[in-house]
């Protein structure tokens, strides 16, 4: 294939690349996820579990998206027919870039509306809402939050709008210049909290719970748990990573780069479980996963301590920071595509997506208050998007990439645009992206639609 540049624009460098894969990595899961599954499953042996499974499987299959993505230098549903095009291959495989521009373009619906929530409680943390507050009166303030769509609405408008105000900037001034000023932001935030949470007493109890080695914990559920979100944690199955692996410079090593993108999300999430969990001990409150954990049990801490309405308007400002740069990377497939089909500027496709995925969010709204008698399969349309997107779309997109990639793609145009020197490393990311990753995403994705469709 001859080399060509994107239309949209390139990364300036490599690094550039990595902070905005990394953006696109680090979300809500690094923060009220992943340092509880480590503490509840063996912590120092599930870590290194996970870490054999972000080798084994996320990292083969990002390596696979970021090629597809250079190698076709257009967004992901284009760059899957010309890959397919120089291999021989039918165009119908452009239907995978489909499935994860579809995929992301579902999830920032109903994760604008979490990221709302995010941006509701910055503001009760900087208005000094939560000082002193107990369980039950913050507990009653996420529930009357719920309960109340029309400060949803107003939140749910103003993320899309930053989001949007980011994408219509394109590669360079839009992607690049936020991913330049918002992840040494993040790092910079999660630093001050770990610094804050050696002030509170409890830090090494936090880390016993993140990092005690306790092999006799890992079960086989835990071990299906590290596979899970060694894949969900790096944004693989949305095309993200096919539209960012299209910016990236063709000098820049693909291996090595995904790499550091897959220690620097890690290294994220037990940061963020080593600054979160001692502020969570320092209060003898209970250590839990999902939004108790993030807009119950930790305001109700940061009210209780000494400079924690600082702290905890930080610590919010670092979680919004965090969705904001996932957020981006879910619509970017979408946008680049509308680019390139219909011809037109960069705020024409920006302005009519982030209307569509607004509109779409307002059912998820719904779905916790005027909406909530309507129901399929017993879920709401919050639950049934994320059901379908997590369980369903995500994982079967990722199992097609590695397929493809693995069995499809000529092995003359892998070699070229991985130009790996050590022929054993070929050889190794050639067979777990043939054997070992889908092997796993499938069982994932089996093991998923059991475990929620069992009766």
């Amino acid at each position: 294939m001859q080399e060509k540049l994107s239309i949209h624009g390139s990364w300036t460098n490599r690094w550039v690349f990595i902070l905005a894969a990394t953006g696109s990595a680090v979300g809500l899961g690094n923060i009220w996820k992943f340092p509880y599954i480590t503490g509840e499953n063996g912590g120092g042996a599930f870590v290194l579990v996970y870490l054999l499974c972000i080798l084994l499987v996320g990292v083969p299959i990002m390596i696979s998206e970021v090629l597809v993505g250079r190698r076709g230098r257009m967004s992901p549903i284009n760059s899957m027919i010309e890959t397919a095009k120089e291999s021989d291959l039918s165009r119908r495989w452009g239907l995978v870039g489909w499935l994860g521009a579809l995929a992301g373009f579902m999830i920032f619906s109903f994760y604008s509306v979490v990221a709302g929530w995010v941006l509701y409680y910055i503001a009760a943390m900087a208005n000094g809402d939560f000082v002193d507050a107990g369980k039950a009166q913050v507990g009653a303030t996420f529930e009357n939050l719920l309960a109340d769509p029309e400060t949803m609405l107003i939140w749910h408008s103003v993320f899309v709008v930053l989001v949007m105000a980011v994408l219509v900037g394109g590669v360079n001034k839009g992607l690049e210049r936020a991913s330049r000023i918002l992840m040494p932001a993040l790092f910079l935030l999660l630093l001050l909290l770990l610094g804050y949470s050696f002030t509170t007493g409890h830090f090494m109890e936090g880390v016993t719970f993140l990092f005690h080695f306790s092999p006799d914990e890992l079960s086989w559920e835990a071990v299906l748990t590290a596979l899970g979100h060694s894949f969900f944690t790096l944004s693989l199955g949305i095309g993200a990573m096919i539209a960012y692996g299209a910016y990236m410079p063709k000098k820049a090593s693909i291996g090595g780069t995904v790499l550091i993108i897959a220690v620097l999300d890690t290294l994220v999430a037990l940061v963020a479980g080593m600054a979160i969990f001692p502020i969570v001990f320092a209060n003898q409150l209970s250590a839990e996963a999902g939004p108790g954990l993030m807009f119950i049990t930790l305001p109700v801490a940061f009210g209780q301590m000494a400079g924690g309405q600082v702290f905890g308007f930080l610590f919010f400002v670092l979680v919004g920071v965090a969705a904001w740069t996932s957020a981006i990377s879910l619509m970017e497939p979408s946008i680049a595509w509308v680019v390139e089909r219909f011809k037109v500027h960069r705020l024409i496709a920006c302005t009519g997506l982030g209307l569509l995925g607004w509109g779409l969010g307002l059912l998820s709204i719904g779905s916790f208050n005027v909406l909530s008698d309507y129901t399929l399969l017993g879920m709401g349309v919050f639950d049934l998007l994320d059901f379908a997107t997590a369980n369903i779309m995500l994982p079967l997109g990722g199992l097609l990439v590695s397929i493809y990639v693995g069995w499809w793609m000529k092995r003359p145009a892998l070699e070229n645009e991985l130009a790996i020197r050590n022929p054993f490393w070929f050889n190794a990311w050639y067979l777990a992206i043939r054997f070992i990753a889908p092997t796993a995403v499938a069982a994932i994705f089996a093991l998923n639609l059991y475990n929620k469709l069992a009766v």
